[in-house]
């Protein structure tokens, strides 16, 4: 069977998916990117095509996105982020979304319509906050883990403690200043996910059906539920968000063949 790959080097994690030609998920890897782009981006697919029985003659395109997509040297074609999450979530729906995806660095929003054709999108411009560094670094302050960090918030009791910061140094210095004034490491675990979603919010309106992609939309369920208290109606939440990526990448490369 021919297959097709999509491979999202992201800031924080690298993910890998194949699909076969009817566009179904055969094989699928997640693993953290660290320092050697390159090298995460060979291992996750190597990794992807292990989880899929297949061989590298098998794949007969690859497409790579995320901010590292270029040091994937043997990949056919590239394409943005963007382009790519907008893309995996449509499939998953087959509707107009508006997807929102939380990434490592930044956060973006993109429009999609009816019929597929993405017709906008935006993303934050005020450094990390919002993102999963902002998140890492809140858990750093509150020694937890950050896969800790759902199970901690779900404990808060005190929905009146905030993080105000923008900026990602200046709020973990706030926790710290929130810390030393008694406020319970629950309660500014919760406190992280409710800025995050200010700063989502902030980021453009969020007008109809809203779907999550990224790892804190699949790690963090406890996110998706404060954003949809916001929006006052639940995002969907693609199984497997982390990977939409990779998925709408892959689908672009089937659509290469």
């Amino acid at each position: 069977m021919t297959l097709f790959a999509g491979i999202d080097v992201g800031s924080a994690t690298t993910k890998a998916v194949i699909v076969g030609p009817d566009r179904s998920v055969v094989g699928r890897d997640v693993r953290r990117t660290g320092v050697d782009l390159a090298g995460a981006a060979q291992a996750s697919f190597k990794a992807a095509l292990s989880a899929a029985k297949a061989l590298r003659k098998d794949v007969a395109k690859i497409v790579a996105t995320g901010f590292g997509r270029s040091a994937v040297g043997f990949a056919d074609a590239t394409k943005t982020e963007i382009a790519c999450h907008g893309r995996g979530a449509y499939y998953l729906v087959l509707r107009a979304i508006t997807v929102v995806d939380v990434g490592g660095q930044d956060n973006k929003v993109i429009r999609v319509a009816e019929d597929g054709r993405q017709i906008g999108f935006r993303m934050n411009r005020k450094c990390a906050a919002g993102t999963g560094a902002f998140l890492e670094e809140i858990a750093r302050r509150l020694d937890v883990p950050v896969s800790d960090l759902d199970a901690l918030a779900r404990r808060a009791t005190d929905r009146n403690v905030m993080i105000g910061s923008y900026c990602t140094v200046f709020a973990a210095t706030e926790v710290l200043s929130r810390i030393r004034a008694g406020a319970k490491a629950p309660d500014l675990a919760r406190a992280a996910f409710e800025s995050v979603a200010r700063r989502v919010l902030e980021t453009d309106r969020l007008d109809g059906e809203v779907a999550l992609t990224g790892g804190i939309a699949e790690h963090c369920p406890i996110f998706a539920e404060i954003l949809g208290e916001r929006l006052g109606a639940p995002p969907v939440v693609p199984r497997h968000a982390q990977s939409v990526g990779a998925f709408g990448a892959a689908l672009f490369a089937l659509e290469m063949r």
